[in-house]
């Protein structure tokens, strides 16, 4: 099946009326281009707490609901659908989660993913966990005939999350970043923890830019779906938005730092090449080998040469 996906990037910010204007924006030019869905950044529509903006204290939820529902009615007039990356309130003495609302082509919220590995300690004190409730929903659906699934940000440091999608049949994940508006005390010490000595090793000088990208392509081969990775824009963002095709390669990437619309047809039944597709059901069953097993002394006795 055949799905044209727009894979969008801009800078976030703390303005949610800001952030909804270039929102809406982006969904027009991605409809001018063909685009049947769209899929935005982590927080784009709220701005990330700890990041963006300190805390949700003082909050304006109203708006945000606003937006959101203005975002929806978009969606059904250019019959389109959207990915939005929000935070979704629990009330009042409860941390909100940190969201992807699913908002069809008729302009229907017809899912949330919640992130569920939220950075941070076990006190819940630092990171994410300092602001957002963890999720514990996979959140699968078809559009068009492809079945989609999405995670957010850090989660894709849990390979077993990619794993548990495929199991359930998911074909293109929409895989949402906040990687940007990284303070030059921040950025500093992100290279710190790579170390200067390594820099011209590794495809960049942080650890977002050297393993978030490398882990995608790594998760597109092992599982063999497509990802779309949305992100912001906001310097210093540590990659640009790029989308992943089955095989591990990436067939699009935007420019870092300049917002923009990566716009790519998704074909889930194109001959790529998948060298697990034979035994990767039965890696996911438990059973960790290929082929048929020998019974041999030789093959037990693993103390002699």
């Amino acid at each position: 099946m055949k799905l044209t996906v727009a894979t969008c990037q801009f800078g976030v910010c703390d303005d949610i009326e800001a952030n909804a204007k270039r929102i809406r924006r982006q969904m027009h030019a991605a409809k001018q281009r063909g685009a049947q869905v769209v899929h935005f950044g982590e927080a784009a529509l709220s701005g990330y707490a700890g990041v963006d903006f300190r805390s949700f204290r003082g909050f304006d939820w109203q708006t945000l609901r606003t937006c959101s529902e203005d975002i929806a009615a978009l969606a059904a007039e250019l019959g389109v659908w959207v990915l939005l990356g929000s935070a979704h309130p629990l009330g009042a003495r409860t941390k909100p989660h940190n969201c992807m609302y699913v908002i069809d082509d008729q302009g229907t919220l017809v899912d949330r993913y919640d992130k569920m590995f939220c950075a941070g300690n076990r006190a819940g004190t630092k990171g994410d966990l300092a602001h957002y409730s963890p999720g514990e929903h996979y959140c699968v659906f078809e559009i068009r005939g492809v079945r989609c699934g999405v995670l957010i940000c850090h989660d894709y440091r849990y390979p077993e999350l990619y794993r548990e999608y495929k199991r359930r049949g998911v074909e293109l994940m929409f895989h949402a970043y906040h990687t940007g508006n990284n303070p030059p005390d921040r950025l500093a010490m992100m290279r710190a923890q790579v170390g200067e000595a390594h820099h011209g090793l590794n495809r960049g000088t942080t650890l977002p830019e050297i393993t978030m990208p490398a882990t995608m392509h790594a998760a597109a081969a092992s599982s063999h779906v497509w990802i779309s990775c949305s992100n912001s824009s906001a310097p210093y963002s540590c990659w640009p938005a790029f989308m992943m095709r089955a095989d591990g390669v990436m067939v699009g990437r935007l420019r870092r730092h300049q917002p923009g619309v990566l716009v790519t047809t998704v074909d889930t039944r194109a001959r790529l090449y998948d060298s697990t597709r034979d035994w990767r059901d039965r890696a996911m069953r438990g059973i960790h080998h290929s082929g048929t097993l020998v019974r041999s002394a030789r093959s037990r006795n693993r103390e002699a040469f």
